[in-house]
Protein backbone atom coordinates (compact mmCIF):
# COMPACT_ATOMS: atom_id res chain seq x y z
CA UNK A 1 0.00 0.00 0.00
CA UNK A 2 1.32 3.75 -0.62
CA UNK A 3 -0.56 4.91 2.39
CA UNK A 4 -2.14 4.25 5.68
CA UNK A 5 -5.88 3.79 5.52
CA UNK A 6 -7.66 6.31 8.16
CA UNK A 7 -10.59 5.92 9.81
CA UNK A 8 -12.35 8.51 7.87
CA UNK A 9 -11.06 6.97 4.23
CA UNK A 10 -12.53 3.58 5.36
CA UNK A 11 -15.86 5.39 5.48
CA UNK A 12 -15.68 7.03 2.51
CA UNK A 13 -15.10 4.40 0.23
CA UNK A 14 -17.75 2.70 2.38
CA UNK A 15 -20.12 5.55 0.89
CA UNK A 16 -18.47 4.86 -2.47
CA UNK A 17 -18.88 1.38 -2.59
CA UNK A 18 -22.71 1.40 -1.24
CA UNK A 19 -22.99 4.19 -4.17
CA UNK A 20 -22.13 1.90 -6.82
CA UNK A 21 -24.17 -1.07 -5.80
CA UNK A 22 -27.66 1.36 -6.04
CA UNK A 23 -29.35 0.94 -8.84
CA UNK A 24 -28.55 -1.29 -11.43
CA UNK A 25 -24.38 -0.65 -12.98
CA UNK A 26 -24.59 -4.73 -14.64
CA UNK A 27 -28.17 -3.44 -16.85
CA UNK A 28 -25.68 -0.38 -17.70
CA UNK A 29 -23.32 -2.14 -18.46
CA UNK A 30 -25.27 -5.06 -20.79
CA UNK A 31 -27.55 -1.65 -22.74
CA UNK A 32 -24.45 -0.20 -23.88
CA UNK A 33 -21.17 -0.51 -21.98
CA UNK A 34 -20.08 -3.68 -23.13
CA UNK A 35 -17.99 -2.52 -26.30
CA UNK A 36 -15.36 -0.77 -23.81
CA UNK A 37 -13.91 -3.64 -22.22
CA UNK A 38 -12.42 -5.40 -25.44
CA UNK A 39 -11.33 -2.50 -27.50
CA UNK A 40 -9.10 -1.85 -24.26
CA UNK A 41 -7.85 -5.56 -24.11
CA UNK A 42 -7.26 -5.16 -27.65
CA UNK A 43 -5.11 -2.30 -27.35
CA UNK A 44 -3.60 -3.32 -24.28
CA UNK A 45 -2.42 -6.09 -26.38
CA UNK A 46 -3.50 -9.01 -23.86
CA UNK A 47 -2.55 -12.93 -24.83
CA UNK A 48 -2.29 -16.14 -23.16
CA UNK A 49 0.36 -16.05 -19.79
CA UNK A 50 0.34 -12.75 -18.85
CA UNK A 51 -0.74 -12.04 -15.57
CA UNK A 52 -3.37 -9.15 -16.10
CA UNK A 53 -4.72 -7.11 -13.09
CA UNK A 54 -8.02 -5.04 -13.57
CA UNK A 55 -8.38 -2.06 -11.49
CA UNK A 56 -12.02 -0.73 -10.51
CA UNK A 57 -12.99 -4.10 -12.52
CA UNK A 58 -16.42 -4.02 -11.85
CA UNK A 59 -18.75 -6.58 -13.46
CA UNK A 60 -15.45 -8.03 -15.46
CA UNK A 61 -16.11 -5.89 -18.44
CA UNK A 62 -12.49 -5.79 -19.82
CA UNK A 63 -11.68 -8.48 -16.95
CA UNK A 64 -13.62 -10.95 -19.33
CA UNK A 65 -12.07 -10.45 -22.76
CA UNK A 66 -8.94 -10.40 -20.97
CA UNK A 67 -9.35 -13.87 -19.66
CA UNK A 68 -11.02 -15.30 -22.62
CA UNK A 69 -7.31 -14.55 -24.25
CA UNK A 70 -6.04 -16.98 -21.90
CA UNK A 71 -4.26 -14.53 -19.38
CA UNK A 72 -4.11 -15.13 -15.71
CA UNK A 73 -6.53 -12.46 -14.59
CA UNK A 74 -7.40 -10.85 -11.07
CA UNK A 75 -10.55 -8.47 -11.53
CA UNK A 76 -10.40 -6.18 -8.24
CA UNK A 77 -13.30 -3.49 -7.16
CA UNK A 78 -14.29 -1.51 -4.16
CA UNK A 79 -18.01 -3.15 -4.48
CA UNK A 80 -18.94 -6.60 -3.68
CA UNK A 81 -21.79 -6.72 -5.30
CA UNK A 82 -20.42 -5.69 -8.98
CA UNK A 83 -18.10 -8.47 -8.22
CA UNK A 84 -21.03 -10.71 -7.76
CA UNK A 85 -22.53 -10.05 -10.89
CA UNK A 86 -19.06 -10.56 -12.63
CA UNK A 87 -18.87 -13.77 -11.53
CA UNK A 88 -21.65 -14.74 -12.51
CA UNK A 89 -21.03 -13.61 -16.05
CA UNK A 90 -17.66 -15.78 -15.90
CA UNK A 91 -19.31 -18.87 -14.73
CA UNK A 92 -22.05 -18.51 -17.73
CA UNK A 93 -18.81 -17.79 -20.30
CA UNK A 94 -17.13 -21.03 -18.64
CA UNK A 95 -14.33 -18.36 -17.83
CA UNK A 96 -11.69 -18.57 -14.65
CA UNK A 97 -10.73 -15.17 -12.98
CA UNK A 98 -9.79 -14.28 -9.37
CA UNK A 99 -11.90 -12.10 -7.80
CA UNK A 100 -10.66 -9.44 -5.41
CA UNK A 101 -12.52 -6.76 -2.99
CA UNK A 102 -9.75 -3.82 -3.65
CA UNK A 103 -9.87 -0.35 -2.78
CA UNK A 104 -8.05 0.85 -5.99
CA UNK A 105 -6.07 3.68 -3.99
CA UNK A 106 -4.85 0.71 -1.75
CA UNK A 107 -4.30 -2.55 -3.56
CA UNK A 108 -3.64 -5.39 -1.34
CA UNK A 109 -0.97 -6.95 -4.26
CA UNK A 110 2.53 -7.36 -4.01
CA UNK A 111 5.15 -4.51 -6.15
CA UNK A 112 5.77 -5.78 -9.71
CA UNK A 113 3.40 -8.54 -9.48
CA UNK A 114 1.62 -8.12 -12.82
CA UNK A 115 2.40 -7.92 -17.10
CA UNK A 116 -0.57 -5.69 -17.58
CA UNK A 117 -2.44 -3.00 -15.40
CA UNK A 118 -5.55 -2.20 -17.08
CA UNK A 119 -8.62 -0.36 -15.75
CA UNK A 120 -12.06 0.28 -17.87
CA UNK A 121 -13.68 3.37 -16.78
CA UNK A 122 -12.74 2.21 -13.12
CA UNK A 123 -10.04 3.45 -11.55
CA UNK A 124 -10.99 7.27 -12.89
CA UNK A 125 -13.75 6.96 -9.80
CA UNK A 126 -11.22 6.58 -6.85
CA UNK A 127 -11.69 10.22 -5.50
CA UNK A 128 -7.76 10.63 -5.08
CA UNK A 129 -5.92 10.66 -7.95
CA UNK A 130 -2.60 10.30 -7.56
CA UNK A 131 -2.68 8.21 -4.98
CA UNK A 132 -4.55 5.37 -7.62
CA UNK A 133 -1.87 6.09 -10.12
CA UNK A 134 0.93 5.33 -7.74
CA UNK A 135 -1.08 1.89 -6.96
CA UNK A 136 -1.46 0.86 -10.44
CA UNK A 137 2.61 1.89 -11.55
CA UNK A 138 3.47 -0.15 -8.10
CA UNK A 139 2.06 -3.49 -8.79
CA UNK A 140 3.05 -3.51 -12.95
CA UNK A 141 6.30 -5.22 -13.22
CA UNK A 142 9.28 -2.94 -15.26
CA UNK A 143 8.41 -3.32 -18.93
CA UNK A 144 4.96 -4.41 -18.58
CA UNK A 145 2.03 -3.05 -20.04
CA UNK A 146 -0.51 -0.01 -17.87
CA UNK A 147 -3.10 0.43 -20.39
CA UNK A 148 -6.76 2.82 -19.84
CA UNK A 149 -9.95 3.98 -20.68
CA UNK A 150 -11.25 6.59 -19.36
CA UNK A 151 -14.21 9.18 -20.11
CA UNK A 152 -12.77 12.50 -21.32
CA UNK A 153 -13.99 15.73 -19.53
CA UNK A 154 -15.12 17.43 -22.76
CA UNK A 155 -17.33 14.36 -23.64
CA UNK A 156 -20.94 13.81 -22.87
CA UNK A 157 -20.06 12.23 -19.02
CA UNK A 158 -17.61 15.29 -18.38
CA UNK A 159 -20.62 17.47 -19.47
CA UNK A 160 -22.73 14.87 -17.16
CA UNK A 161 -20.90 15.25 -13.98
CA UNK A 162 -20.99 19.29 -14.11
CA UNK A 163 -24.73 18.62 -14.77
CA UNK A 164 -24.92 16.82 -11.69
CA UNK A 165 -22.31 19.21 -9.54
CA UNK A 166 -24.85 21.98 -8.27
CA UNK A 167 -26.61 18.83 -6.59
CA UNK A 168 -24.36 16.46 -5.09
CA UNK A 169 -22.94 16.55 -1.80
CA UNK A 170 -19.62 18.53 -1.30
CA UNK A 171 -16.63 16.55 -2.50
CA UNK A 172 -14.26 15.00 0.22
CA UNK A 173 -10.85 17.19 1.09
CA UNK A 174 -8.05 16.04 -2.02
CA UNK A 175 -10.85 14.80 -4.15
CA UNK A 176 -10.37 15.22 -7.57
CA UNK A 177 -13.18 15.17 -10.61
CA UNK A 178 -12.86 12.03 -12.11
CA UNK A 179 -13.04 12.78 -15.67
CA UNK A 180 -9.66 13.96 -15.65
CA UNK A 181 -8.34 10.70 -16.05
CA UNK A 182 -9.57 11.22 -19.93
CA UNK A 183 -6.93 14.17 -20.33
CA UNK A 184 -3.79 13.80 -21.76
CA UNK A 185 -2.20 16.03 -19.95
CA UNK A 186 -3.57 15.38 -16.41
CA UNK A 187 -2.48 12.24 -17.09
CA UNK A 188 0.69 13.08 -17.79
CA UNK A 189 1.21 14.84 -14.41
CA UNK A 190 -0.44 11.71 -12.70
CA UNK A 191 2.38 8.96 -14.48
CA UNK A 192 4.93 11.26 -13.87
CA UNK A 193 7.51 9.85 -16.48
CA UNK A 194 7.37 6.75 -15.25
CA UNK A 195 4.69 5.22 -17.81
CA UNK A 196 6.04 5.74 -22.04
CA UNK A 197 2.44 5.90 -23.56
CA UNK A 198 2.58 5.08 -26.92
CA UNK A 199 -1.18 5.16 -27.09
CA UNK A 200 -3.09 8.18 -26.26
CA UNK A 201 -5.96 8.74 -28.12
CA UNK A 202 -10.08 9.24 -27.69
CA UNK A 203 -12.69 7.72 -29.59
CA UNK A 204 -16.49 7.49 -29.10
CA UNK A 205 -19.11 4.83 -27.86
CA UNK A 206 -22.30 5.30 -29.80
CA UNK A 207 -25.17 4.90 -27.93
CA UNK A 208 -28.63 3.93 -29.92
CA UNK A 209 -30.58 1.94 -27.10
CA UNK A 210 -32.77 4.77 -26.36
CA UNK A 211 -36.10 5.45 -28.67
CA UNK A 212 -36.03 8.93 -26.56
CA UNK A 213 -33.46 11.68 -24.61
CA UNK A 214 -35.99 11.23 -21.52
CA UNK A 215 -35.66 7.04 -21.41
CA UNK A 216 -32.12 7.63 -21.26
CA UNK A 217 -32.61 10.63 -18.30
CA UNK A 218 -34.35 7.81 -16.30
CA UNK A 219 -31.97 5.46 -16.94
CA UNK A 220 -29.62 7.27 -15.77
CA UNK A 221 -31.77 8.31 -12.23
CA UNK A 222 -32.76 4.41 -12.10
CA UNK A 223 -29.06 2.56 -12.73
CA UNK A 224 -26.21 4.97 -12.43
CA UNK A 225 -24.76 5.22 -8.83
CA UNK A 226 -23.57 8.53 -8.55
CA UNK A 227 -27.18 10.09 -10.44
CA UNK A 228 -28.67 8.15 -7.77
CA UNK A 229 -26.62 10.36 -5.21
CA UNK A 230 -27.12 13.57 -6.75
CA UNK A 231 -30.65 12.95 -6.96
CA UNK A 232 -31.28 11.82 -3.06
CA UNK A 233 -28.90 14.51 -1.73
CA UNK A 234 -31.22 17.36 -3.62
CA UNK A 235 -34.13 15.34 -2.31
CA UNK A 236 -32.96 16.34 0.98
CA UNK A 237 -33.76 20.40 0.17
CA UNK A 238 -36.44 19.16 -1.96
CA UNK A 239 -34.94 19.79 -5.73
CA UNK A 240 -35.22 16.11 -7.37
CA UNK A 241 -37.49 18.00 -9.74
CA UNK A 242 -35.36 21.04 -10.15
CA UNK A 243 -32.53 17.48 -10.87
CA UNK A 244 -34.47 15.92 -13.00
CA UNK A 245 -35.36 18.85 -14.80
CA UNK A 246 -31.74 19.00 -15.28
CA UNK A 247 -30.90 15.86 -16.50
CA UNK A 248 -33.72 15.92 -19.12
CA UNK A 249 -32.38 19.03 -20.24
CA UNK A 250 -28.92 17.62 -20.63
CA UNK A 251 -30.04 14.27 -22.23
CA UNK A 252 -32.12 16.49 -24.82
CA UNK A 253 -28.74 18.74 -25.30
CA UNK A 254 -26.29 16.19 -26.13
CA UNK A 255 -29.09 13.71 -28.45
CA UNK A 256 -27.31 13.29 -32.11
CA UNK A 257 -30.40 11.40 -33.30
CA UNK A 258 -33.32 11.99 -35.54
CA UNK A 259 -37.08 11.82 -33.54
CA UNK A 260 -37.21 8.35 -34.37
CA UNK A 261 -34.46 7.50 -32.29
CA UNK A 262 -32.00 9.27 -29.90
CA UNK A 263 -28.13 8.42 -30.34
CA UNK A 264 -25.46 9.43 -28.04
CA UNK A 265 -21.47 9.85 -28.35
CA UNK A 266 -19.45 8.94 -25.83
CA UNK A 267 -15.94 10.47 -26.15
CA UNK A 268 -13.39 7.91 -23.86
CA UNK A 269 -9.30 8.33 -24.03
CA UNK A 270 -7.52 4.82 -24.48
CA UNK A 271 -3.90 5.26 -22.76
CA UNK A 272 -1.77 2.57 -23.28
CA UNK A 273 2.09 2.60 -22.42
CA UNK A 274 5.38 0.89 -20.66
CA UNK A 275 5.77 1.19 -17.42
CA UNK A 276 9.80 1.77 -16.86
Amino acid sequence: MTSTTTAADTELKARHAKMWASGDYPLMVDTFLTPLGPRLVEAAGVRAGQRVLDVAAGTGNASLPAAATGAQVTASDLTPELLADGRRRADAAGLQLEWVEADAEHLPFAAADYDVVLSCIGVMFAPHHQEAADEVVRVCRPGGTIALLSWTPEGMLGALFRTMKPFMAPPPPGAQPAPLWGSEEHLQGLFGGRVDWATLSRATLEITAFAQPGDYARHFIASYGPAIAARANAAKDGREHDFDAALGAFCVEWDRGTPERARFEMEYLVAVGTRR
